[in-house]
């Protein structure tokens, strides 16, 4: 019986309906019906605050009695919407469907985030929402709706973490931030890890002036103080001074060296017609079996180039400590630690979505669109290694006393 009311009553809505616009558009059924059914919800509401229905003698002499309505106009996903909000007389009644002081519902809020967070401008914003919906918002709205993750962001960034991480990868981008009426290139510091089970996770986003081994001294000692007891290998770029920043608090990590920086950094050195040459011999080098034959062909290396390019396999030597690590480790492995390639892919993926923006006005600003960019990004990601468990089986055999599995 009750599927056959539900029948009719759709027959009578869409009686005089002939296209998806009358249903679903500005003016359809489905705006009418919203309208309909929150104002009954409301007298509904303000029945049970009375405590007698309307035109019920109970209210007589009861001491609150019903008093009008009041027009307001709801923003929501489907547009402007005019509502009558009932009143009483003594001004008592709080409605919960449609609290006092709200204009509009939590999925108009979740669209303007989810739109800043792909990188559209509060300009951008405003556009696809008057021309999706006839809603006409102000940049202040848009930014007190955004302003809404800074709880989560703060909350997140203090947030515990695993005890051990098999894999960090810890890097740097730059973004332009207004500070104290000058816009700065300022570096935001990304820490991602890979945990026992696998799955990468940003442990956290840090800004300041400058990228830094001290910075990142400080960015360690907090990740520390959230309950993370060990990495086992760290994979970053040749920052002066970062392993042994990360060596000072986390004594027993194997630091790793991104090789593809390595090798970016030797081109820098070389005219473009020796290139090709170049790299096909620091290749020779990296793509070794072992960290002997590795040690082999940098020699070799060495005496091919070091007349006309002698800063080249300096560095590599300077650096061979930090470089050799993944030699120890299968196939599978070493494909992930030799490069930061994990966090890179990470930074363009934010770079794209901040690419619009020509300064942030503040830290803040910069944190929390980055902090929802990545909340999408990582929608994406896929377990670092095909096959994880090989690899964990590893790290059990090399860090025997030191894995705590999930």
């Amino acid at each position: 019986m009750a599927d056959k009311q539900y029948e009719a009553m759709l027959d009578e809505l869409l009686k005089d309906c002939k296209t998806a616009e009358d249903v679903l558009g500005k003016n359809g059924v489905i705006k009418k019906m919203t309208k309909a059914l929150l104002e009954r919800m409301l007298e509904d509401e303000l029945t049970h605050h009375l405590g007698y229905e309307k035109n019920d003698p109970a209210g007589y002499n009861s001491g609150n009695t019903r008093n009008g309505k009041t027009p307001k106009t709801l923003k929501m996903e489907q547009g402007k919407l005019p509502v009558s909000i009932p009143r009483d007389r003594n001004g008592e009644f709080e409605p919960v469907v449609i609290p006092k002081g709200k204009t509009r519902f939590s999925g108009l809020d979740g669209k303007i985030i989810s739109m800043y967070a792909r990188g559209l401008t509060t300009r951008d914003i405003q556009g696809h929402l008057e021309d999706l919906y006839g809603i006409d918002v102000s940049a202040g709205l848009i930014s007190n709706i955004t302003d809404s993750v800074v709880e989560e962001v703060t909350a997140w960034q203090s947030r515990p973490v695993d005890a051990v991480y098999p894999i960090v990868y810890l890097d740097a981008i730059r973004v332009k931030i207004r500070d104290n009426g000058s816009i700065r290139n300022k570096a935001v510091h990304l820490c991602l890890g890979v945990n026992m089970a696998g799955e990468k996770e940003l442990l956290g986003l840090w800004i300041a002036q400058n990228e830094g081994a001290k910075f990142w001294l400080s960015v360690l000692t907090e990740l520390k103080n959230r309950g993370l007891q060990d990495i086992f290998i760290a994979c970053v770029d040749g920052l002066t001074g970062f392993p042994e920043a990360i060596e000072t608090v986390f004594p027993d990590t194997q630091v790793q060296l991104c090789i593809v920086h390595m090798v970016r950094n030797s081109l820098s050195f070389v005219t473009w017609k020796d290139k090709k040459n170049v790299v096909a011999d620091l290749k020779s080098v990296y793509q070794a079996v072992t960290a002997k034959e590795a040690e082999v062909h940098l020699e070799a290396f060495s005496q091919k180039w070091d007349t006309k390019y002698p800063s080249i396999s300096k560095s590599w030597r300077d650096n061979w400590v930090n470089i050799i690590p993944f030699f120890a480790y299968p196939t599978e492995i070493r494909k992930v630690i030799y490069t930061t390639n994990a966090i890179e892919s990470m930074n363009r993926s934010i770079r794209k979505v901040i690419k619009n923006r020509g300064a942030f006005p503040s830290d803040e600003a910069a944190t929390k669109l980055i902090f929802l960019a990545l909340k999408n990004i990582a929608k994406k990601w896929t377990l670092p290694i095909r096959d994880w468990k090989a690899a964990i089986n590893r790290f059990v055999i090399m860090f025997e006393d030191r894995v705590i599995l999930p």
